[in-house]
């Protein structure tokens, strides 16, 4: 098998490491399925920097497209404030990667101008060279995918991705050549190692080249949220070009923003869910090879998290909150969580009774114990600092070799894991050190030693010393992964910066001898489960009222059609209102004298006091029918209707009169 590099590709300088999460969709509602791509990213970055790397680590937000637009319309706002809400807002995603400590060096939004103007670039350039060309898409389409298919890639005649209906598509649009490259795509996804884990080849090969690879929409008619054809008025680029180009834009491809492109290309890892590894792996690079640019050294597609069986989704309405999680439990503890449990290529099964119990075992019984054990026993028979002379010990025990043997291959074992993109199998090595420390505190019997102090004091200084030194080395190895937490341990065992280095871990003995050592709070208190599943579903349930007091209903439209000329016989007119006061005897009506433009004034009664106060709609110019013949109302005439909009907030009636702008003159007619 070759290298992952392929044809073209430039050469790296030694350590530099470029890394990437998807841009996300800018959803109302995360969910924890984000935050698990997202953290291992960045446990990903933070061991490349603490072995020394130049990291630069990508992550930002895909802001185009037709549901963006849709779901916009249904907010009734513009679709740059939708995202814009979504992305900067109160627990936006930004806040959110805020809140899990993510240390991302640059955050890319696909609406930024530097951007647009690079695709614009990109996909003039592909045409130029021939790889795009105009026809007409007839097909299937997934809107919450933005995903294009031929009927036999359904499933059951549903999105094979999302499991969602698919709508009929026709419309004008750019084709990529994406068959042009299929020889090239199937030799770089068989013959390297560019796409992980190996099992994600098989299914790229199986369901997409084998079958043929066929020429990709990408431009749009149908809607105009998105990065314009500027040679092509009408046509908007298909959004997952827009999308798939910001790792390299976001270095300063095709734009002055950055200076980065030659620094840090080509990628060294995307790191992906496997429900977009097929834009990742097929046609992101093919999209590279016709603009002539190196590609990535690899894309890495894990598994979903999943709930009760299935993938989380907002549409199905079992997500889990992160929010609610990290506030409950801790941060660290939620991302220690999501690498310790899952494997990472794979799909994992996500429960509020598995992560307080992986807190339980691996945190509080393991990871404390050591550590608070061992604190305290230096604090106790030491007073906090142990003699000088007690790194060494002349005659050691068996036990004593093992744990030393076990801590100073740590790094290499944890290393080895972390490069192959396995940091669940990493935080294996770092536990089996823990454990074996926990059981060479047994082995030890420290508090016998400590009955004779003359006797047996050097030999529990080594013992304890000996623990120290583990906690340190497996706490420099686990901060990419919980970093305050390890602030925490190192202040509590003494061990100061320039023993929590890369280096330092695979040198055993690093640590002071008479480093001062403090007990300080317990890192990870045991959780009672049954106490806090309860308080968590507490929680869950107030979100769940909260989020179900936005929804709005509206009335269902009428399926009856109207004729046109039975339409024009109703008369809309601008009435400006002159006087309005409260009907006697009637909790719903009010009285309007109107200005209708006819020079007699209009009388009209609505029952709109339940909304509205009289004095708040003196002067407001309204909507009237004004050709409806009269009728009695608590023994007044009402000489026609006045218009407006009704819906369900809250499951309660809400009701706007129509208001239009008070230069409209009286009796405009409406049309």
């Amino acid at each position: 098998m070759r290298s992952g590099r392929y044809k073209g590709e430039k050469s790296m300088e030694k350590k530099k490491f470029y890394l990437t999460t998807p841009i996300y969709y800018p959803s109302d509602k995360l969910h924890i399925g984000h935050t698990y791509c997202t953290v291992a990213t960045d446990a990903i970055a933070r061991y490349k920097r603490l072995a020394g790397y130049d990291v630069m680590f990508l992550t930002g937000t895909d802001e185009h497209g037709q549901k963006i637009e849709d779901k916009a319309k249904e907010a009734g706002v513009t679709p740059q404030e939708f995202v814009d809400r979504i992305v900067d807002g109160e627990n936006g995603i930004r806040d959110l990667w805020k809140l899990m400590n993510i240390s991302n060096d640059r955050f890319i939004r696909t609406t930024d101008d530097y951007h647009v103007a690079a695709i614009q670039k990109i996909f003039k350039k592909m045409y130029d060279n021939g790889d795009i060309y105009k026809g007409t898409y007839k097909g299937k389409y997934c809107k919450p995918c933005e995903s294009f298919w031929t009927e036999s890639q359904l499933v059951d005649g549903k999105c094979p991705d999302c499991g969602r209906e698919v709508q009929d598509a026709e419309e004008e649009a750019y084709f990529f050549r994406l068959s042009k490259y299929a020889d090239r795509i199937r030799d770089l996804l068989e013959n390297t190692d560019f796409l992980q884990p190996r099992s994600r080849v098989h299914e790229m090969v199986k369901n997409f080249i084998d079958p043929g690879l066929e020429d990709l929409c990408v431009s749009r008619t149908s809607f105009s949220w998105g990065v314009p054809v500027d040679f092509d008025p009408g046509h908007v680029v298909y959004v997952w070009v827009d999308a798939l180009f910001n790792y390299a834009t976001a270095m300063g491809y095709q734009n002055d923003r950055y200076h980065d492109y030659e620094h840090y290309w080509p990628a060294d890892v995307h790191i992906v869910g496997k429900e977009i590894v097929r834009f990742h792996s097929i046609i992101w690079p093919a999209m590279l090879m016709s603009v002539g640019e190196p590609l990535p050294k690899h894309v890495f597609g894990h598994g979903w998290l999943l709930l009760d069986g299935g993938k989380m989704s907002k549409s199905k309405g079992n997500v889990v909150d992160p929010y609610i999680l990290a506030d409950k439990f801790g941060v660290d503890a939620l991302r220690f969580f999501l690498m310790r449990t899952f494997p990472f290529g794979s799909d994992g099964n996500f429960s509020n009774e598995l992560l307080i119990q992986t807190i339980n075992t691996d945190l509080a019984n393991d990871l404390g114990n050591l550590v608070s054990r061992t604190t305290a026993m230096v604090g106790k028979y030491f007073g906090g600092k142990l003699p000088a002379g007690c790194r060494t010990w002349d005659a050691p025990e068996a036990f004593d070799t093992e744990l030393i043997s076990m801590a100073r291959a740590l790094r290499g074992a944890y290393e080895e894991q972390m490069e192959s993109f396995a940091p669940h199998k990493a935080l294996d090595e770092i536990f089996k050190v823990i454990q074996r420390a926990n059981k060479y505190i047994d082995e030890c019997a420290p508090w016998v030693l400590a009955k004779d102090m003359e006797a047996n004091g050097a030999r529990l200084a080594h013992v304890l010393y000996n623990l120290l030194e583990t906690a340190r080395i497996c706490g420099i190895l686990l901060s990419p992964f919980m970093p305050e937490s390890c602030e925490k341990l190192f202040a509590q065992i003494g061990a100061d910066e320039t023993v929590r280095t890369w280096d330092s871990a695979a040198a055993w003995g690093s640590l002071s001898e008479t480093a001062t050592v403090t007990k300080g709070e317990n890192l990870f208190p045991r959780i009672d489960m049954d106490k806090a599943l309860a308080e968590l579903e507490e929680l869950e349930a107030a979100a769940r009222k909260a989020a179900a007091g936005n929804t709005v209903e509206v009335e269902p439209q009428l399926t009856e059609k109207v004729d046109f000329d039975t339409f024009c016989k109703n008369d809309f007119r601008a009435v400006k209102v002159k006087a309005c006061e409260a009907v006697k005897k009637s909790d719903k009506l009010l009285k309007f004298t109107l200005d209708d433009g006819t020079g007699t004034d209009r009388q009209i009664l609505s029952g709109v006091h339940k909304f509205y106060e009289p004095e708040q709609l003196v002067g407001k110019t309204l909507v009237a029918i004004v050709n409806l013949p009269p009728r009695k109302m608590m023994g007044l005439e009402s000489n026609g209707m006045l218009i407006s909009a009704v819906h369900k907030e809250n499951g309660e009636e809400k009701l706007h009169l129509i208001m239009v702008d008070d230069s409209i003159p009286a009796g405009a007619k409406l049309c």
